[in-house]
C-alpha cells in the first residue's frame, strides 16, 4: 500500500516542482524591473542617455544590482529547467531549455564580474570612457554579449515552434523580439540600445514562462 501511494504522489510532486520552476521564471522580469528602475532614477549621477544599465553594479551601492543581476539568472535558470521538464514534444524541446540557460548563467556572470566605473558613474569618477578596460569589465561584456545572443535565438526557436503550431502572433512577436536582440549595438546609443534589450529580453522570459505555465 506504500509503494502505492508513493507511485500516486510522485507525479503530482514533480508537476509541482516544475510549476514552481516556471513561477521562479515569470517572477524573474518583474524583479529586474522592479529593481533597476529605482536605481536610475535615484542613483546619483546616473544618466541612461550615457551610461549603461550595467554601470549600476558599480559603486556604493553597486551590490544592489549585483545581486539583481544574480537574481534574475537564477530565475531564468529555473526556467530553463522548468522547460526541460515540461517541454515533450515539438521543434525545439530540446534547444529552447539550453538557450534560456545559456542566458540565465550568463546573467549571474554578469553580475559576478562588474564594470569599470567611467563617464562620471559612480559620481566622482572622471568623466571620460576608462582607458584600459579590466579584466573583469571584459568577462562582464563577454558574458552579457553571450547571453544575449542565446536568448535572442530562443526567441526566434520559439517563433519557429509557433508557427508550426499555426500560433500567428505569438510566431510573429517572438521572431520580432529575437531579431531586436541581433541588431548590432550602436556606440551613439549604447545604453539605450542595452535598456531596450533588457526590457525585450525579460519580457519575453516572463512571457514565456506564464504561457508554459499555462499549458504544462
Amino acid at each position: 500500500m506504500t509503494l502505492m501511494a508513493d507511485a500516486r504522489r510522485t507525479p503530482h510532486a514533480t508537476g509541482r516542482l516544475s510549476d514552481r520552476l516556471l513561477l521562479a521564471g515569470a517572477a524573474a522580469g518583474p524583479l529586474f524591473f522592479a529593481s533597476v528602475i529605482p536605481q536610475m532614477l535615484t542613483r546619483d549621477g546616473f544618466d541612461i542617455t550615457r551610461h549603461p544599465i550595467s554601470q549600476l553594479a558599480t559603486g556604493d551601492l553597486g551590490w544592489i544590482q549585483i545581486a539583481t543581476f544574480v537574481t534574475a539568472g537564477a530565475g531564468a535558470s529555473a526556467l530553463a529547467v522548468g522547460l526541460a521538464r515540461t517541454l515533450r514534444t515539438g521543434f525545439g524541446r530540446r534547444a529552447l531549455p539550453i538557450l534560456v540557460g545559456i542566458f540565465g548563467v550568463g546573467m549571474i556572470a554578469a553580475g559576478a564580474f562588474t564594470m569599470d566605473p567611467e563617464n562620471g558613474f559612480p559620481a566622482g569618477t572622471p568623466d571620460e570612457p576608462v582607458a584600459q578596460m579590466s579584466w573583469h569589465s571584459i568577462a562582464h561584456s563577454a558574458s552579457a554579449a553571450v547571453a544575449f545572443t542565446a536568448l535572442a535565438v530562443a526567441a526566434l526557436v520559439l517563433g519557429v515552434r509557433c508557427a508550426r503550431r499555426r500560433a500567428v502572433w505569438p510566431a510573429l512577436a517572438s521572431t520580432v523580439a529575437g531579431l531586436a536582440l541581433l541588431v548590432p549595438i550602436s556606440p551613439d546609443h549604447m545604453s539605450i540600445q542595452i535598456a531596450v534589450n533588457g526590457l525585450i529580453a525579460f519580457t519575453w522570459i516572463t512571457t514565456l514562462a506564464i504561457s508554459q505555465r499555462r499549458t504544462a
